[in-house]
């Protein structure tokens, strides 16, 4: 599929999307469109393991909905929220790689990644800023923020429109990783690389036991939990595992 909005690379195991919309990235109806297909291609792609998402330029890594395109609001927002939920609950790890703004709905991607990098950039603003314009965060932020940073943090955030500085988030625990301008990518691919080397089938099983207990329940947690043990302790990966253990070897495990 040839990609108007963004750039999708894969090399090594690593996927990598480039949000590419100018000025902010922000989100039109194409470019969800663009990113969902993309998404699928990743997911279905057995030599993928890792995915990150980042932005084109330095400015923005998302500001959210494009109100240049607001004509389209009425199915870009379902499909926002439908497609973030996906991404929430996707069977591989996703590195946001926040090189600029993360507002609204950039924001709300953000949060529904594994893991968050940022450029640590006195100037860089991360928040859900929407009721400065009278709408509120409609892409699951409302839920999402709430689940990282905690209730009184998230509403304090949103209902005044506070925006966070990278230090401030990473003091928050609303990223994972601090970076200098320049480094970011660099950073995102060390992390990156490291998830690549842990079981496919394993990684995948704890991601899929995770979100299922956010989403359906401790009780549908701990069966999805025990689904994945199962899977995973007749796996040839969990043979290789065991085998480099008692070898004293790094294990190359295969996803199998």
């Amino acid at each position: 599929m040839t990609y108007n909005n963004l750039k999708l690379e894969a090399r090594e195991y690593i996927a990598t999307i480039t949000l590419d919309h100018p000025p902010v990235n922000a989100w039109n109806w194409e470019m969800m469109v663009e990113f969902e297909q993309a998404i699928n291609d990743i997911e279905s792609d057995r030599t993928v393991r890792v995915l990150i998402i980042t932005g084109a330029g330095e400015k923005a890594f998302s500001a959210g909905f494009d109100l240049s395109d607001s004509a389209n609001a009425h199915k870009t927002g379902p499909k926002g929220r439908e497609v973030w939920m996906r991404l929430d609950r996707f069977s591989k790890p996703v590195i946001a790689a926040i090189n600029g703004h993360a507002l609204g709905g950039g924001l709300e991607l953000a949060l529904c990644c594994h893991f968050r990098s940022v450029v640590d950039d006195t100037k860089l603003k991360i928040g859900l800023t929407e009721l400065n314009v009278g709408i509120i965060p409609g892409w699951g932020g409302t839920q999402r923020l709430t689940r990282v940073v905690g209730k009184a943090a998230a509403l304090d955030m949103i209902l005044f429109s506070k925006t966070l500085s990278p230090q401030q988030a990473f003091d928050n625990g609303l990223v994972n990783l601090l970076t200098s301008p320049g480094e970011l990518m660099q950073k995102s691919v060390n992390l990156a690389e490291q998830l690549v080397k842990r079981p496919p089938l394993a990684v995948g099983a704890v991601l899929n036991a995770m979100s299922t207990g956010e989403y359906e329940g401790f009780a549908r947690g701990l069966e999805s939990e025990e689904a994945g043990s199962a899977t995973v302790g007749a796996s040839k990966d969990k043979i290789e595992g065991f085998n480099a253990f008692l070898e004293k070897r790094e294990p190359k495990f295969t996803g199998e």
